[in-house]
């Protein structure tokens, strides 16, 4: 097979692993371009990534007229976009108008409203099908990973899934009072945002956090977990019209959401803009600029994630559950990428899916989630590249029905 060329746009903490994990892709690939708003990131992550040649490069990925002329200019054969969530849309424009296929990790969500959903990108299908390009939509964890350990469980365990609980702990000590494990920005505007559920055919809201329970999750123990919105839980209720309810479950320390609360009480999570100082700014991206960055975490980070979904169905007419998951852990994250656990566990995925784009193995032209491919190539792949996954069949699991 003729070596593609990959371009990366996004060096934060998943730019950082997805541009190492595919330096090493040496047979697949000829050459990278890693670009950002700041060249200086991206230099410092392509003199330790290889041995796959990885060029930089600035860019405003909000700009689609530039990112059309760097795609130009380098020729991709693939995009892989790990830049903000509000950011998709003018890069799937992009890569539309050079005509090169599209992955990326997290669903649009406008700039100026805390609001997810795929209805945006999936407005996209068409386009990409004219094209003959293929756009893989939220290659990362949850959503990602989540979403093929769903397919695998649909493939090989179930005959109907009726309930389905993707949780997912983060137990790593990273030693600071309070930081976000990934784009500050992004993280807040997820946790204040209402939670939401699906149930018997339809969605059911709740407050901020209002829902918890006590999760036990494996060589971790009970871990405190909250209820929110996420977005793979709109494309498998979709896909799997079996399920009667889905939900997402986070676990978050008490020190972190006092911390969070005393912040939204005094404004400082509003997206919002005000006036300071003849200017006019948006409070919450102020807090991200004085807040730890989450790439800086990884050196001292210690403990694991653990991340899975816990499923119950019925196979050959009785009952049966099913809980697939991975735990990670911070320190073997640092040694193999330098890098924390949230971040590994987000660019491992993306290099993997864009991977299997790239060598045609999942190939259909349009817009597709995880779930809509053959889940065992991906699987096959994701243990030697850093995260082995477990199975455990009619085990006891944290939910009834």
């Amino acid at each position: 097979m003729e070596k593609k060329r990959l371009m990366i746009i996004g060096a934060g903490g998943v730019g950082n692993v997805a541009v190492r994990k595919s330096a090493r892709m040496e047979n697949l690939y000829e050459v990278i371009m890693l670009a950002s708003r700041t060249k200086a990131k991206c230099d410092a992550i392509a003199a330790e990534a290889g041995p796959v040649p990885v060029q930089t490069a600035q860019v405003d990925a909000d700009d689609v007229k530039a990112l059309v002329r760097l795609m130009e200019t380098f020729k991709p054969d693939i995009v892989l976009n790990v830049a903000l969530p509000y950011q998709d849309l003018p890069i799937m424009d992009a890569c539309l108008q050079y005509g090169v296929d599209y992955v990326d990790t997290a669903n649009y969500e406008p700039k100026d409203e805390a609001h997810f959903e795929y209805s945006y990108q999936w407005a996209y299908q068409e386009k990409f099908k004219e094209a003959g390009l293929t756009a893989l939509l939220g290659s990362g964890f949850d959503p990602g990973v989540t979403n093929v350990f769903t397919a695998y469980a649909a493939k090989h365990y179930f005959d109907e899934m009726h309930y389905l609980d993707i949780v997912d702990c983060n137990a790593g000590d990273h030693g600071k009072s309070f930081a976000t494990n990934f784009n500050p920005e992004i993280n807040i505007r997820e946790i204040t945002q209402n939670g939401r559920y699906y149930e018997q055919g339809e969605w059911k809201s709740t407050e901020p956090l209002e829902i918890h329970q006590n999760v036990d999750y494996p060589r971790i123990g009970g871990k405190e977990s909250y209820l929110l919105y996420h977005e793979e839980l709109e494309s498998l209720v979709k896909h799997y019209p079996s399920l009667k309810r889905a939900r997402f479950w986070m676990t978050f320390s008490e020190q972190y959401i006092t911390h969070l609360k005393v912040l939204e009480d005094i404004g400082m999570t509003s997206i919002k803009p005000i006036m300071f100082q003849g200017m006019e700014i948006q409070p919450l991206q102020f807090l991200k600029a004085v807040l730890p960055e989450p790439s800086s975490l990884g050196e001292n980070y210690k403990g694991q994630t653990s991340i899975g979904c816990q499923i119950r169905g019925i196979k050959d007419g009785k009952e049966r559950t099913l809980y697939i998951f991975n735990n990670c852990s911070h320190q073997m994250a640092y040694q193999d990428t330098k890098a924390q656990a949230v971040s590994y566990t987000t660019g491992v995925p993306a290099a993997l899916g864009t991977s299997l784009v790239a060598r045609g193995i999942w190939s259909k032209a349009g817009v597709y989630t995880m779930e809509q491919f053959d889940p065992d190539p991906f699987l096959e792949e994701l243990g030697p590249l850093g995260l082995p996954w477990e199975v455990v069949v009619d085990g006891k699991l944290a939910f009834g029905e």
